[in-house]
């Protein structure tokens, strides 16, 4: 293709980056550092631009000012947008200031390259740019390819979830511990079913200080409080029509849980400041790491609230309760990392790294696994992810769950067994049984019976139960501290109380 493309990102390494997909391509490239400096490239037209590679978040002139100076001056030039924040309202907010396209970071540069190429076609039969529609749709294709990686009986309940989840607007709750996918389920959700092209909009309430929450939500008027130096329609207006997500749900103060329950039963949002308000149609997505039965239970969060969102729950399960989907999530992974560190090849991993790392708990679950193999990957020198590699993951192990290394060779031969004397025989010939054994009245306290009264095996439901409760009792209701005993986490624990009408946790 005799094309020229201007690449216009802060970054370096990005620009760098794509440089080398476009130049790969046969495209001549150009490149500058700072919006200013694109404008006045294009001002002078030196190569003759057929379409620029823009970054929307940069320092001094942002790629949204960069778009809106272009229009201005009526330039045609067709623009891709580049950004790390993939949500519907950035998408939109670049297609209003002229885009043809926007990419979210990492992108393969094959994907950059084939999104160059349409735009110069595009630009040369002189058809029109993207309507609003055409973005929703792209943006809802990119949701409805969400990668939920895993088979196994865990994951598989997941996405028979998310089907049924998207088949109608009933409000779903997402919970589970950090790190375990939940806004990658709310993108599922939100990706499929009537709503996958409409706007998707996030919210993380655990990030929004307290006096600012009902102005981020629900809007407000200009000149309601000190700063409110303009009109801001709130992220409910936002996704008016599309889907809502807010996670860390537990973290809203009382006072916006109350105004969050009118907008959930009626649909009717005001904005601070304002005398009326306005009717929206949002379908509701929620997710928490939190425990909202106990927050209900100390007054931290509204009952009825809890109610409402609580309609569809969906537990996202820790990766170490689903340990047979590490493999395939590694790959993964390792492959996503190795485009996003501009990698030509991607590294294999070793099957004593795979030891190391099927051996480790992962409190911070997927998220702290792909921290851990992008850093492995960047200082790895060899092209290949050895168990030396997670030398400090190792370390954390204790010797229950270390790899299992082959047994050493006895430099010594092995001790003589104690001859065992022989039970005396009584006057048929028969030798005397041992005695029984008579358990102590201490380990029958610590024992949960297998068989029922009727000398058959009991439920496994059952077993269970007296199994949690008899650890709530011997560890004085401490729930870290009996979930870590257990092998479970402490979300799938509060769970199973709940099942099994459990009662005396106390944290």
């Amino acid at each position: 293709m005799n094309a020229t493309v201007l690449i216009v990102d802060d970054d370096p390494v990005q620009r760098r980056l794509a440089e080398a997909a476009l130049t790969r391509d046969g495209m001549a490239v150009a490149a500058c550092g700072d919006g200013t400096a694109a404008l006045d490239h294009l001002a002078e037209r030196r190569d003759g631009v057929s379409a620029m590679v823009l970054d929307l978040v940069m320092p001094g002139m942002d790629g949204i000012a960069v778009l809106e100076a272009l229009r201005q001056r009526g330039d045609e030039v067709p623009v891709i947008v580049q950004t790390a924040k993939g949500s519907m309202d950035v998408a939109i907010s670049a297609m209003r200031a002229g885009a043809f396209d926007f990419l979210v970071k990492p992108v393969a540069p094959a994907k950059l390259a084939k999104a160059v190429r349409d735009a110069v076609k595009v630009a040369e039969s002189g058809q029109r740019r993207a309507t609003p529609e055409t973005f929703r749709k792209r943006a809802a294709s990119r949701r409805q390819g969400v990668d939920l990686i895993g088979n196994g009986p865990e994951m598989t309940r997941v996405k028979r979830l998310i089907a049924k989840a998207s088949a109608s607007d009933i409000p779903v709750l997402i919970e589970g511990e950090s790190g375990t996918g939940k806004e990658l389920v709310a993108r599922a959700i939100a990706g499929r079913g009537a709503r996958a092209t409409k706007p998707l909009v996030i919210v993380n309430c655990g990030a929004i200080p307290d006096n600012l929450v009902e102005s981020i939500l629900f809007g407000h008027e200009k000149g309601a409080f000190t700063g409110a130096t303009e009109k801001h329609t709130g992220k409910f207006v936002e996704a008016d029509g599309g889907t809502l997500f807010l996670d860390e749900i537990g973290e809203l103060p009382n006072a916006a849980q109350v105004k969050l329950l009118r907008a959930i039963q009626d649909g009717h949002v005001e904005p601070v400041g304002a005398r009326g308000g306005r009717t929206v149609d949002v379908r509701l997505v929620s997710a928490t790491n939190r425990d909202l039965i106990a927050a209900v239970q100390t007054g931290r969060f509204r009952e009825d609230l809890y109610y409402r969102l609580n309609v569809f729950p969906i537990l996202t399960p820790s990766l170490r309760s689903r340990t047979g989907d590490l493999p395939e999530l590694v790959d993964h992974l390792v492959e996503r990392q190795a485009r996003k560190a501009g990698l030509t090849g991607v590294p294999k991993v070793t099957d004593a790294a795979m030891d190391v790392l099927g051996a480790y708990d992962w409190p911070g679950n997927v998220r702290q696994l792909e921290n851990e193999l992008f850093r492995a990957l960047v200082l790895s020198e060899t092209g290949v992810l050895d168990a030396p590699d997670f030398a400090h993951i190792a370390a954390q192990l204790d010797g229950s769950r270390r790899p299992i290394a082959p047994m050493p060779a006895l430099d010594r031969p092995l001790a003589p067994v104690a001859e065992i004397p022989f039970p005396p025989a009584t006057p048929d010939g028969v030798p005397e049984p041992p005695p029984l054994r008579q358990q102590p009245a201490a380990d029958r306290d610590h024992c949960v019976p297998l068989l029922g009264a009727d000398d058959h095996a009991r439920p496994l439901a059952a077993i269970e139960a007296d199994a949690i409760s008899h650890a709530v009792s011997h560890y004085d209701g401490q729930m870290s501290e009996i979930a870590r005993r257990l092998g479970i986490g402490r979300s799938t624990l509060y769970r199973k109380l709940r099942e099994y009408g459990i009662v005396g946790g106390r944290n």
